[in-house]
């Protein structure tokens, strides 16, 4: 007994000393924070460049529903007028109905381009839903230090800022070493097929090979880690997939006042109910893994040692992880009941019911994964399984120890100097998922200081960016390009 007790003693001690040891080298991975190249910019007029592209209604079709043609027309007429030397420099072709493809030529041909992304078109504002903005939704008013309207961060805020940083560089007498393509989609918020699909087919077509993406995508935000008093600037490297499961369920019909053991709607309730129960497996991988290897060494001791140390704390990270619904959908394919439906009067009984199920894939999960987790799950032979025409695989992890990245943080970290870079997984669908064949670094990020509050304004209420956000954005992307294709 006594030799058992010093074998544990002698266990506990080892694993607490590689503990502290792990703890202690546990070091900063960020990289120094350097002055960027000044960049001559007005405020003012590129402020009411970006509220005057806000005004423009640029909602996609859907739905049924067609897209508002004369905006998107006038869009691409004001940023002809509005960036004269983008014009003159770079060729733009129009990709379908009204989404745009913009080259400025390297001096060095052999070099793979670089894209960034953006995207014209912004989602609708239900009727009588502009009753409780501060400002209108398509007003595009410069006040109180904001630019405000639909658009303003999701993404004609990221859109005008390219063109503003391509502006000011041209004007300053810059050409990039690298090739620079610019991908405008014009229904990214409906899919991207006619946009961001149909120019990643025409640069596949041309056998185009790109060095890195940049898309929208995390932001800079403070408070959002535990821990970490500094604010963290978010770059998805990888995006969740996305699949809607169709359940259906035939039944009798007839008269409620015979009813069988179980109507259609009694039997597709239980596979819901066993679906909500039993979602699929949490783990920490790849983006939301690297969150925390970057963000860990930023922490005081006690969080440091927890991260330092995930061959022994995982399981607890997950478990915490998983308890909130903002986490939780960093480490697991979420299960999320959108759609039930099922009878039409109190008294007859359903001939059938429908429910949908909504599925965001974890990278490593699958389509095919998840029919598999659902059939399994429900067990049932009378509900049929389907799925929904749109739906996407997740993206692969891009690299953070490539040139690509370094680039990407090095340009946060001139503009932004005080902020800790780290990748993340994003959780919702962009237009960079379509450019994943073509290159091996894509990555997601909009370079927007956010306050928690103002996530709520993205698709939402009185949408806005600061006027000194949208410069440090115009900043961001001139630095990018300097370090990206030079």
């Amino acid at each position: 007994m006594k030799r058992l007790f010093l074998s544990l003693t002698l266990g506990v001690i080892v694993v607490a000393v590689v503990l502290v040891v792990r703890t202690l080298a546990f070091t900063s991975r960020q990289g120094a924070a350097e002055a960027g190249t000044p960049l001559v910019l007005d405020a003012e007029a590129a402020s009411a460049r970006l509220a005057g592209a806000l005004r423009l209604e640029t909602v996609a079709a859907s739905e049924g529903q067609p897209a508002n043609d004369a905006a998107f027309q006038a869009l691409k007429a004001y940023l002809r007028e509005h960036f004269p030397r983008v014009h003159a420099a770079l060729k733009c072709e129009p990709v379908g109905a009204h989404s745009l493809l913009y080259t400025w030529p390297g001096t060095d041909a052999s070099l793979r381009p670089v894209l960034l992304l953006g995207h014209l078109d912004v989602v609708p504002v239900a009727a009588g839903g502009d009753s409780g903005w501060v400002h209108p939704p398509f007003s595009g008013v410069v006040a109180d230090g904001y630019v405000w309207g639909r658009g303003a961060l999701d993404d004609k805020g990221s859109v005008l800022g390219q063109l503003e940083a391509v502006e000011a560089l041209l004007a300053a007498g810059e050409r990039p070493r690298r090739t620079v393509l610019f991908a405008f989609g014009a229904d990214e918020e409906v899919g991207g097929l006619e946009g961001a699909v149909a120019i990643a087919t025409l640069l596949k077509e041309r056998g185009v090979r790109l060095e890195s993406v940049l898309d929208e995508g995390g932001v800079i935000m403070s408070g959002t880690v535990p821990g970490v008093s500094a604010p963290v600037a978010l770059v998805g490297t990888s995006e969740k997939g996305f699949v809607s499961v169709e359940l259906k369920v035939k039944g009798e019909g007839g008269h409620s006042s015979m009813p069988p053991p179980s109507t259609a709607v009694g039997v597709l309730a239980r596979a819901v109910s066993k679906l909500e129960s039993t979602p699929m497996p949490a783990r920490l991988a790849g983006g939301s893994r690297e969150l925390f290897e970057r963000v860990g060494p930023e922490m005081g001791f006690g969080m440091k040692l927890l991260f330092a140390n995930l061959w022994l704390t995982e399981p607890l990270v997950v478990k915490q992880l998983s308890a909130r619904p903002t986490t939780n959908a960093a480490v697991r394919t979420t299960t999320a009941v959108t759609v039930f439906e099922g009878g039409v009067k109190d008294n007859v009984l359903p001939s059938g019911a429908r429910a949908v199920v909504n599925f965001r894939i974890l990278p490593g999960d699958s389509v095919e994964g998840v029919l598999a987790h659902v059939r399994e799950t429900v067990d049932d032979a009378r509900v049929e399984v389907g799925t929904l025409a749109f739906q996407s695989e997740p993206s692969p992890v891009s690299p953070t120890d490539s040139d690509s990245w370094r680039h990407l943080e090095r340009s946060v970290r001139q503009v932004f100097p005080q902020v800790v870079v780290s990748p993340y997984l994003n959780v919702a669908a962009t237009d960079s998922r379509h450019f994943v064949g073509l290159s091996d670094h894509v990555y997601r990020f909009f370079p927007a200081h956010l306050q928690r509050e103002d996530l709520a304004r993205i698709h939402g209420q009185d949408e806005r960016i600061s006027v000194a956000g949208y410069l440090d954005a115009v900043r961001f992307y001139a630095a990018y390009l300097r370090n990206t294709a030079r």
